[in-house]
Parts: structure tokens; sequence; C-alpha cells
């Protein structure tokens, strides 16, 4: 009988770039509360390094809630980033966006007027585009942290964990294991409705089929509802996977309901996305056995011991994104001078690899990542699929 491999906490490591940088990164998705962001007045902002290459990072600084306090976090993890490079290549100029456009659009206005090359961030969608308008008719590239795809496009580049490349991965490996016959639970909203088009794409790649969506609205009765009429249709027999991307305390009502109406994990195989790595997820006796994507767990442990020790406090999940993003622009400049930025640069196909594992940049600004697959095992993980190490095959 096949056993995954059991997943093991390791030591800090570098990993270099596969076109031969040194990088450090990490980063997934996680959900954020809306900017609340305090408007007007300047663009504040703070250098860290003294190096020659100037690099923007906008950052939703002076907003409430957890948007101002991962702002923080990201500032701190380009520090860390560029105290473990020893690179003296490089210098961060830091600019508060305020988490809104006009915010952005300023923020980005200030970098590129003190000589920034490259933009890292923002992070919120509509702050991507505000900025973009600045930086792409200065041929400045913008490398941001938003999951929302639409805002991508040639030289303005998501390194963020995207939704479709969770769907992707999770269907890819679950036909592998000839699990083709699929039904789906989703929120009524955007994400849901653009991991439905994924997924209908994705399975029919794979050579399977949806058999159902219902999506639900976010309160339990639409979600009891949707859930039973799921159950219904797995009775019948004609289903043979189950998939519930949403994370948090979500996954585990729906499979509590599913399980109610005598739906039988070990008949049919439940399925998540990266928001299943979450204690609230793994913990659910009703999600014994169910798979889902993501990077390598064990480079986001290493960064977080590391940024720990630098400040104080572990980081939130997404804080890896601006060490990632500083730790590429820090390697790109160090190995290319003044070419370091360029969208062939950008864009080689042979990627980088941080410790989350391999990504690259493609033309249209979205990302490829090199997944792994895990199985929830009575609240631990075990690796079904380990990440590839490069863009070689199943790509």
């Amino acid at each position: 009988m096949f056993r995954p491999q059991r997943l093991r906490a390791g030591g800090a490591r570098l990993f270099a770039l596969l076109a031969g940088i040194v990088l450090l990164a990490a980063c997934t998705p996680s959900g954020l509360v809306g900017p609340g962001a305090i408007p007007g007045g300047p663009v504040p902002g703070e250098v860290i390094g003294a190096g020659p290459v100037k690099v923007g990072m906008l950052l939703p600084l002076s907003a409430t809630g957890n948007a101002g306090q991962l702002a923080r976090q990201m500032r701190n993890a380009a520090e860390l980033a560029l105290r473990e490079s020893q690179s003296a290549t490089v210098q961060i100029l830091i600019k508060d966006d305020r988490g809104t456009p006009d915010g952005a659009r300023a923020a980005a206005s200030a970098a590129i007027s003190e000589g920034a090359q490259i933009i890292l961030g923002p992070l919120f969608a509509e702050a991507v585009t505000a900025a973009a308008s600045v930086a792409k008719p200065a041929g400045v590239p913008v490398v941001a942290f938003s999951t929302d795809a639409s805002v991508a496009a040639r030289g303005v580049y998501l390194i963020s964990f995207l939704p479709q490349g969770d769907v992707d991965r999770i269907v890819r490996y679950a036909a592998s294991q000839g699990k083709r016959s699929f039904a789906a639970l989703l929120p009524a909203n955007a994400y849901g409705t653009l991991v439905e088009a994924t997924l209908q794409r994705s399975l029919a790649n794979a050579g399977g089929r949806v058999v159902a969506v219902q999506k639900y609205n976010l309160d339990r009765a639409s979600m009891q509802e949707k859930a039973t009429a799921i159950a219904n249709i797995v009775k019948q027999g004609t289903v043979n996977a189950v998939f519930m991307p949403e994370g948090g305390d979500a996954a585990p009502f729906l499979a509590q309901i599913l399980a109610t109406n005598e739906v039988d994990p070990s008949q049919v195989q439940f399925l998540g996305s990266g928001q299943w790595d979450d204690p609230r997820v793994t913990a659910e006796s009703n999600l014994n056995g169910g798979w889902f994507p993501g990077p390598d767990l064990n480079g986001f442990r290493s960064f977080s011991e590391r940024y720990r020790a630098a400040f104080g406090s572990a980081p939130l999940r997404n804080a890896s994104l601006a060490y990632d993003a500083t730790s590429l622009a820090t390697g790109l400049a160090g190995r290319f001078g003044s070419n370091a930025f360029t969208d062939q640069v950008l864009t080689a196909s042979s990627g980088f690899i941080g410790v989350d594992g391999a990504f690259r940049f493609l033309a249209d600004g979205t990302n490829q990542r090199a997944l792994a697959v895990y199985q929830i095992e009575r609240g631990q993980l075990g690796v079904l699929s380990p990440a590839p190490r490069n863009f070689t095959a199943g790509f």
C-alpha cells in the first residue's frame, strides 16, 4: 500500500535560482480584512540598505487592521532579506500607499522619481492597477502581492500564490489517482466564480467532468442547504471527489453537514485548496484523508524562525511575499546589473527557486508555482506528491 512521505521540519536552507541567482522566498495566500486606510497626506517612507540599485516597495503601512499589520511585517521581511543576502547592491525605498488607488499612484510616482528601477507591491488589486498606471509608462516593472489575476499584465507580475495554480495542481493529482468525477461546494462570490471556471477547464484537460456545483452564501443556513444538495448527489454514486476550496471554519462545517447526510469520506475523496493549511481544517475529523495543494512547508517554517529571532514575534503567512520579492530583486541586480529587471529576465522559463520551491512569471503577468499535495492524517500532514523541483515535467 502506498504511504505518503511524512512531513518533517527542516533547518534553514539556501536555495539557488534555477537561473543561477541565490534567492530565499516563501509565500501563500490567506484572507485579509479590507484596508481601512487613512487617506490624505504626503507619501511617507524610509530607506533600507544603501546599494546603488533602487527598488521601490509599496505597502499600506498606515492602514488599520490586518492590512496594516501585514504591511509592517512585510517591511520587516524586506529588511531581513537584505540582511541575510549580505548584498550591498540594493536599497529599498519603502513607501506608504495607504491601501488606496490614489495612495498607490502617489507612492509609485515618488519611488520612481527617486530612481526606483522596479516596484515591489502593492498588496491590494485596485492599488496594483493604480501603481501600474504610473510605472508602465515609465518603463518600470511591477512585482505585486495581489492574488487577483485580473490585474496582471506584461510588466505587472504577481508573486503571490494564485487560486488557479491551487485548482490545477489538485485536479491533476486527483485525476492521476482515478478521481475524475467531481462535485463542488463553492462560495457565491468572485473567488467562487474564478475557482469554478478553473475547475471546469482543468478537469476537462485531465479527462474528467464536473457533475454538480452548489454555491453557498456566507451563512450557515445557506451552507447547510447546499452541502445537503451535494450529499444527495454523492449518494447516487456518480461522484468520486468533492471539492471544497474554502478554509477557515467553512470546510469543517461543510464536511460535518456531508457526514450528517451519510457521505462517507472513505467512499468519496474530499479535496481542498491551499487554504486548508489551517489548524481548524486539519483538526476536523470528517476531513481526515482529505487532499490539498500547497508549497513546501519547511521553507516557511525556517523563514518564520528567522523572522521571530530578528523581530520578536512570528510573521503572518503572507509576510514572506516581501522577503521573496526583495530576495528576487537583490539576486537579479547582483547578477544582471542594469539589465536585471527586463521582461526577458523576469520571465525566464527556467524560473526561480525560493524556500517554497520553484516559481516563474509568465508573459501575461501571472505565475506558475511547483506545489506539493498533502493529505490530512488525524491533525497531521503527510506528503502524497512532493513539489516538482523544476519546470521540466508536468507543466
